[in-house]
């Protein structure tokens, strides 16, 4: 392989094009931060700017934070290649001494600094506080509260309808929050503080209500009189409709004493329309219903009230969305008033307050510009309209200008990185759009576009098996905002003796007689277990291991400052035998209906003895450890509560058998920490578990939480326990972190034990709770990550799983037009108008992300890629783009070739059981060996070398 790397005149240019305007675009794994560092350090040698006046926005801390390490480990070595007595040497010494004055940050943090320089001119509090998420949600339910207390006096019709309407029942996309009627208002209100900068109008057509419901009620009462009376009184149609019948019935008794009551109406007739049993009715058998009546004129009624209750509810929901979003304002007024007297500003505010002061201050705007003289921008397919706003209007070469649509950028100020295909975080407002959106401005005002495509992290033959399976997904569409596609190119070369792309089939995917998404779910986890276990004990494959900042693992024998700079071409790759803290597991989510989609997997790995950290789990108040301690919680702050205090003696903590429980509730009664029986014995473990939890709870009030908290995993040494367990590395750090919590909710205004143990059973209940720690890099173990997690990390060896999890939703959940300051949402389970006709453009939009979410994921892969898939044939699912690269021709899918460093394969079928034994079909693939001849389907203007690459089908 040449030493010279194919995009080495694009690299150049970003340490020789100084004073122009770059757009960099660079794939997974091109060494893109150390690009900018380098331009970085060029710009501060030139005497171009001072390290005091540039400006580095990255997407997370943790970036900002190892950004600015490298910057300084990268002047330092300048530094010392420098001529002693040389300007460029000037320059360097300048730079290290006043490294912290750079702004080296994320963008809120950026902001937050420009409001405390200027907080007069920008309306804030000099003294303003940050608030976190937790404080925020806090504040918006006080908020929220009064508000709803005022409405509930005289309820507008929006509140009015909304809270008559069902909890979600039935077929259908689930709402994405359904907590009760004031729930789901709470929610709506909370959703639209969230987009509270999209300030343009929502369509509402013409939509008369009262009308519509009597319509659809003589319908319905004309559909019951054609239902009654079956000539077979066990009839399934008539079974099926009983829902309809009994609102119908009701509907006559009630109205026949009473008015029509039409919020209680709309909301029944929805109801229906939902209704799992109605939707889903079985016909019945024969061709008369009864005397006079074919079933088919029945079942066509019933098809026509279906269509007129999904119109129905189409169109009220749609209104009801608008009158929310109304009436919802003052809500939001509310919360913005409580922000204001607490002196608070939330993340929201710290971009729309800086964007506004730049904006519309002019004498500001030309201050700031003055004073930065250089931006640099990472990770820029991550930022949305505001953010884009902010830093345009800052390099502008003409303060006059406001609008930064019209912004021409000083020449060289700019620097953007980014990859559009990595693009995966609409849900926070960044898309493809808007990346596409500056790209196009900042062309035509003169910038150049530099593209990096040599990666210097996957195997080539991983390399060819992405550019064949995304090439023909990323088409570049505008409509769907797809990004277009650039291939990678390779810098490593291949391992011997050993494949890097193997696909793990399902062993047994099949229900009772189909292909069943359960049964891959059940039966993927075993198989990715005892293929890591084969892997790390039997395999004999080897990694290279090599120092990086981005690695998702520990690099053993990695000096801290090896660690700082990150990875160069030309370092020393070290090969190693696989173990487990190579590995990573990358999940879609992390929980499928409402179940934790990462547990089965723990189960196969703790099965075999094999270590794993949970990184960033949101399952984190369903394990086991979690639920013991919040047990013992209950019991200090409730003594009467006898289940928890039984439940807290039986646990782990203090691990009383049932013999003991089941003679002291004999001879004593109940237990209770306030009434201990005299002559209990003192030593028995019973009284000691008691005594205890009365100490703690009269001190629990006067020490913080987390030293009652302390005191308790003390005094029952649980840390011992915990540790002998299986994980027990990650349960001590799942304990740890309910001590952190603790600490986290006094360090936000919270006041009293009872109140965090109302937040903890808050956040287990609702499913929204806090994040799972992550562990110490130095820490052994599988890691099982999302995709989101994993974003900017590597690994040696990854295995894609959750293979079932969808492409993307089944409904868009918004609509954005940036341009007319829109965003339309479903507020309360309604989606307005202008998310309804435009919601087949948000599911493209949806999909394409979904693709490039399976692209991040495929290029996190160093040395081993691992892809699940069916035998028998392709599945759909969130990493089926890959299905083209993967799967072989029919000509040759029943062809079997010996794959090297692998056991032998002594089966031809990828599936292990099917219903009645049936054999391997024609279109099974073989295990073993497939060689690929060329990378298929590429673009037309791409110029990638046809090589084969090869993928290893495993056998089950």
């Amino acid at each position: 392989m040449s030493a010279v790397l194919a995009d080495k005149k694009d690299r150049d240019a970003i340490e020789t094009a100084l004073d122009e305007t770059l757009i960099v675009e660079a794939a997974a794994g091109t060494g893109k931060t150390t690009e900018l560092v380098r331009r970085i350090i060029k710009i501060i040698e030139s005497g171009r700017a001072e390290v005091s006046k540039i400006v580095a926005v990255t997407f997370t801390e943790k970036a900002a934070g190892e950004l600015k390490l490298r910057l300084r480990e990268a002047l330092e070595e300048a530094r010392r290649k420098a001529i002693a007595s040389s300007i460029e040497r000037k320059h360097l010494d300048e730079a290290l001494g006043h490294l912290e004055e750079a702004q080296i940050s994320t963008i809120h943090g950026f902001c937050a600094d420009l409001l405390r320089e200027r907080p007069v001119e920008a309306l804030v509090d000099p003294l303003f506080t940050v608030l976190t998420e937790g404080q925020g949600q806090r504040l918006y339910d006080e908020a929220f509260r009064r508000w709803m207390e005022d409405q509930l006096a005289d309820p507008p019709e929006g509140v009015r309808r909304s809270l008559r309407r069902p909890s979600f029942s039935g077929f259908g996309a689930q709402p994405e929050f359904d907590d009760g009627p004031i729930g789901r208002i709470s929610h709506a209100g909370w959703e639209l503080i969230q987009w509270r900068d999209f300030e343009g109008g929502w369509t509402r057509h013409p939509f008369d209500r009262r009308s519509r419901i009597d319509t659809l009620a003589a319908q319905l009462s004309d559909f019951v009189q054609l239902l009654a009376n079956p000539a077979n009184p066990y009839d399934n149609l008539f079974y099926d409709s009983r829902l309809a019948r009994q609102l119908c019935d009701d509907l006559r008794r009630t109205e026949s004493v009473v008015g029509r009551d039409y919020d209680r109406l709309e909301a029944a007739l929805i109801e229906l329309g939902r209704n799992r049993d109605f939707k889903s009715a079985r016909k019945g058998n024969g061709k008369i219903y009864r005397q006079g009546v074919l079933r088919e004129d029945v079942w066509q009624a019933r098809e026509n009230l279906m269509n007129a209750l999904a119109a129905f509810e189409r169109d009220a929901n749609a209104d009801l969305a608008v009158l929310l979003r109304h009436e919802l304002q003052s809500c939001v007024a509310e919360y913005e008033a409580a922000k204001s007297r607490a002196g608070a500003l939330d993340f929201l505010d710290l971009l729309l307050k800086a964007r506004n002061l730049i904006r519309d201050d002019e004498g500001v705007r030309r201050s700031f510009q003055a004073r930065f003289q250089r931006i640099f921008v990472d990770e820029f397919q991550d930022t949305d309209p505001l953010q884009a706003e902010i830093l345009l209007l800052l390099a502008a070469d003409d303060a006059a200008v406001a609008d930064w649509r019209k912004v021409n950028p000083v020449p060289g100020k700019l620097f953007i990185v980014g990859d559009p295909k990595q693009s995966i975080y609409r849900f926070r407002r960044a898309d493809v759009g808007v990346y596409r959106r500056v790209y196009e401005m900042l062309k035509a005002s003169g910038a150049k576009q530099v593209t990096l495509q040599t990666s210097f992290r996957s195997r080539p033959n991983i390399q060819r098996v992405i550019n064949a399976a995304f090439a023909p997904v990323m088409t570049g569409d505008p409509e769907a905002l797809q990004a277009d596609y650039v291939p990678l190119h390779p810098s490593r070369s291949d391992a011997e003796g050993q494949p890097s792309v193997v696909v793990l089939p399902v062993p047994e995917p099949y229900g009772v007689r189909r292909l069943s998404n359960a049964k891959i779910e059940e039966s993927l986890p075993d198989a990715v277990g005892a293929y890591i276990h084969w892997l790390i004990n039997s395999s004999g494959w080897k990694i290279a291991e090599r120092p990086a900042v981005s690695q998702g693992f520990p690099a053993s024998g990695a000096s801290t400052s090896s660690k700082a700079i990150g990875f160069q071409p030309s370092e020393h790759e070290r090969l190693v035998p696989v173990q487990a803290r190579h590995i990573c597991l990358l999940f879609r989510r992390f929980v499928s209906y409402d179940e934790d989609a990462t547990r089965p997997y723990v189960e196969a790995l703790e099965a075999r003895g094999i270590p794993h950290l949970l990184v960033g789990g949101r399952s984190f108040h369903n394990r086991a450890e979690i639920e013991t301690l919040r047990a013992a919680l209950a019991a200090i702050e409730w003594p009467d509560d006898e289940l928890s205090v039984f439940a807290t003696l039986r646990g782990s903590l203090f691990a009383i058998g049932d013999e003991d429980l089941l003679e002291y509730r004999y001879r004593f009664g109940g237990l209770h920490p306030f009434r201990i029986p005299a002559d209990l014995d003192a030593a028995s473990p019973i009284a000691f578990a008691l005594n205890l939890l009365q100490s703690l709870h009269r001190s629990r009030n006067r020490v913080p939480v987390a030293s009652t908290i302390s005191q308790l995993l003390e005094a029952t040494r649980a840390h011992v326990g915990f540790a002998l367990e299986h994980g027990g590395e990650q349960v001590l750090a799942n304990v740890s972190h309910v001590a952190e919590l603790a600490r986290r909710y006094e360090a936000e205004g919270g006041i009293s034990f009872r109140g965090f143990l109302d937040e903890l059973r808050a956040q287990a209940e609702s499913g929204e709770a806090t994040e799972a720690p992550i562990l110490e890099e130095g820490s052994d173990g599988v890691r099982l990550m999302t995709v989101h997690k994993a974003k900017g990390l590597e690994f040696p060896v990854v295995v894609l799983v959750d293979m079932t999890a969808k492409l993307h939703r089944a409904t868009a959940s918004r609509y954005l037009d940036a341009g007319q300051g829109v965003c339309a949402i479903q507020l309360a389970g309604c989606s307005p108008r202008d998310l309804i006709d435009h919601e087949q453009d948000e599911l493209r939009r949806d999909a394409a992300e979904g693709a490039r979410l399976a692209y991040v994921a495929a290029t996190r892969a160093r040395d081993l890629l691992v892809i699940p898939a069916v035998g028998d044939g392709e599945r759909e699912g969130w990493i089926q783009s890959l299905n083209s690269a993967i799967y072989p021709p029919m000509e040759t899918r029943r062809q079997q070739a010996q794959a090297p460093g692998c056991i032998e394969f002594t089966t031809k079928d990828s599936v292990l059981s099917r219903p009645d034994g049936d054999p391997a079909g024609s279109t099974t693939v073989c295990p073993g060996l497939h060689t690929f001849r060329s990378s298929v389907r590429l673009q037309p203007d791409f110029q990638l070398q046809p090589d084969p690459y090869s993928v290893v089908w495993w056998d089950p």
